[in-house]
């Protein structure tokens, strides 16, 4: 069984998720904690759980996502996993942060390995399918765990909303084209956990979510 746990960081209020197995298998999922408090506050939960995070997997690599990708890099000897079209973010994740006001000692990590579109992570015994769905950013991905119909959803599909596509890379037209092609076709039931905001499920989205009426 895959177990999700969220925490809300930096001003951006992003959600970074702590997702394990009831083995023990555990991953974090877009570490965005800027603060050493922040940094603080995942180890002891982690420390709490009794877990050892053996993977690091991104949605997409834009600053907020990535701000505390060099702590956990660091701390627990982990590579980030992401998509190759997001590559070019990561030398100007420092540059992008202190137009913002955010002065970060370093740019994130090179990710161990590219993830493609169709590939699958095993966390385990448990298996999430990797869909890409550019348009919020070029290597933007998701994470769809079928067996309990679970997506980790990063800034594609939000409640109510779905990502932005005036960033470095964007394309609407071809967000909501992957939206509704290849996230629209899951179960209505599948639980939706976004990369900011409360979580949502397909169905809503599809009966309410005004950006894909």
């Amino acid at each position: 069984m895959l177990n999700i746990e969220t925490q809300v960081f930096s001003p951006f209020q992003e959600n970074t998720y702590i997702i394990y197995t009831d083995t023990g298998a555990c991953a974090i999922v877009d570490p965005g904690m800027l603060s050493p408090e922040e940094q603080d506050k995942l180890a002891s939960r982690l420390q709490e759980l009794g877990l050892e995070p053996e993977m690091l997997l991104q949605t997409h690599l834009h600053l907020d996502h990535v701000f505390g990708t060099s702590f956990v890099a660091g701390k627990w000897g982990l590579k980030p996993l992401a998509h190759k079209g997001d590559h070019f973010l990561i030398e100007h994740t420092m540059e992008m942060a202190a137009q913002f006001g955010v002065q970060l000692p370093e740019n994130p990590p090179e990710p161990e390995k590219w993830l493609e579109d169709g590939d699958q992570v095993n966390l385990g015994d448990e298996v999430l399918n990797v869909i890409h769905v550019p348009g919020h950013s070029p290597g933007g991905i998701v994470f769809y765990h079928e067996a309990q119909k679970i997506l980790l959803a990063g800034d594609v599909l939000f409640k109510g909303s779905v990502g932005r596509s005036d960033l470095p890379g964007g394309d609407q037209q071809a967000l909501i084209d992957g939206i509704r092609r290849k996230l629209l076709v899951l179960p209505d039931d599948v639980d939706v956990y976004p990369g900011h905001g409360p979580a949502t499920t397909i169905g809503e989205e599809k009966r309410t979510n005004p950006f894909l009426s």
